[in-house]
């Protein structure tokens, strides 16, 4: 189906420039993903994600799935219109959500062959995701991207646990694959193999072997040490295809992003900018500050000077400060507005020095910068 494409447009050693193609609209590679877990990107209107050039937003099917749930959403025919959203929406299957709330007595998980069942953390009540059920939530969510059923073992797991994940992870892709229909929707497989690179390797060639549209390397920042995630990252992209877009699941700091980008990763998502703001830690491109803290308390200065964001070019340091200790909403929302901007536009930069072949000075001097900030 036209509509569909992904273009790499240059390379600086490992760090791609791409462009992606969608029925909603156009990406433009390396990219980060806002997170909007349950049709809203936290505090955040579509009219602030516009003016902070959100490309493209995450949507979360375990959490939609139970609420406002698949049949409320197919009949306002999808997300994008229910949320009022015309870009492109990326959707994960759920089984990250499954596995990692799966503690206390309400949210029992019990793994098969077939699926997972477990409880809601809303109500308790009984649920079952098989891969064709993920499928089907997905296409009627509506999502431009839509991701495999997987299993995520946590970070620590043992070589056993994580090849026996990645042998059902392969199995339940195909089953996506039989399922998937919907016209308007490209699939991505998962890799996972944890921090193991000879497993890795392994599963990236079988899940690839797939010739589908892009491809997800899952299992990463999920508990394992960060010398361990980088090896493991760069077994993955190393033998994966060249002109389909890289998605690294779940990752993670302004650092990891460069980190992730000098390794081949074309798109990253994360709650951490929202969920960082609403705590009140702002990155800067001096580093992250921790705005309660009582040096902040005169400053009339913005956030980042080097920031063009409606915070930064409307509101003071003193005001923020102000709104965190009083703990007013609006802070929620101006916080988040420079986050998710900050993201953003590190990911504009980093394209514009991998079109200028100069990449590794940027990620040397951008790092460089990061370390010299305030620690929250």
């Amino acid at each position: 189906m036209s509509g569909f494409q992904f273009d790499l447009l240059s390379t600086d050693q490992k760090a791609r420039r791409g462009r992606l193609t969608r029925p909603h609209g156009v990406i433009e590679t390396p990219i980060f993903m806002p997170v909007g877990t349950q049709g809203s990107v936290k505090s955040l209107g579509n009219d602030d994600l516009d003016a902070c050039e959100a490309q493209i937003i995450l949507g979360n099917t375990y959490h939609l799935m139970l609420r406002p749930g698949a049949d409320l959403l197919r009949s306002f025919g999808g997300l994008h219109k229910f949320m009022s959203w015309d870009k492109p929406i990326l959707t994960d299957s759920g089984g990250f959500q499954v596995f990692s709330l799966a503690e206390g007595p309400n949210n029992l998980v019990e793994i098969d062959d077939d699926g997972v069942s477990f409880r809601s953390y809303i109500d308790g009540s009984k649920h079952r995701m098989t891969p064709e059920a993920s499928m089907q939530i997905q296409m009627a969510i509506g999502a431009d991207i839509i991701m495999a059923f997987d299993q995520c073992p946590p970070g620590k797991s043992s070589r056993e646990e994580v090849q026996a994940a990645m042998e059902k992870t392969t199995r339940w892709l195909h089953r996506c694959m039989a399922a998937m229909t919907r016209e308007d929707s490209r699939l991505f497989g998962i890799i996972q193999g944890g921090i193991y690179t000879d497993l890795r390797e392994q599963h990236v060639k079988e899940i690839c072997s797939t010739d589908l549209f892009g491809y997800a390397i899952g299992g990463l920042s999920v508990g394992e040490e960060k010398e361990d995630m980088w090896p493991a990252l760069e077994a993955s992209t190393n033998h994966m295809p060249v002109h389909k877009p890289r998605y690294l699941m779940g990752v993670g700091t302004p650092d990891d992003l460069l980190d992730g980008i000098a390794r081949g990763v074309d798109m990253f998502d994360c709650v951490m900018p929202t969920r960082n703001a609403r705590n009140g830690t702002l990155f800067t491109h001096q580093g992250k500050i921790s705005i309660k803290v009582a040096r902040y308390r005169m400053d009339e200065g913005p956030i980042d000077s080097k920031c063009s964001c409606y915070t930064c070019k409307t509101y003071s340091r003193a005001y923020l400060r102000h709104l965190f200790a009083a703990r007013e909403l609006l802070f929620f929302r101006l916080a988040s507005i420079h986050n998710i901007t900050y993201y953003l536009s590190l990911m504009h930069d980093a394209r514009t020095a991998i079109e200028e072949n100069r990449f590794a000075r940027f990620y040397d001097e951008r790092k460089a910068a990061h370390a010299g900030g305030e620690v929250a």
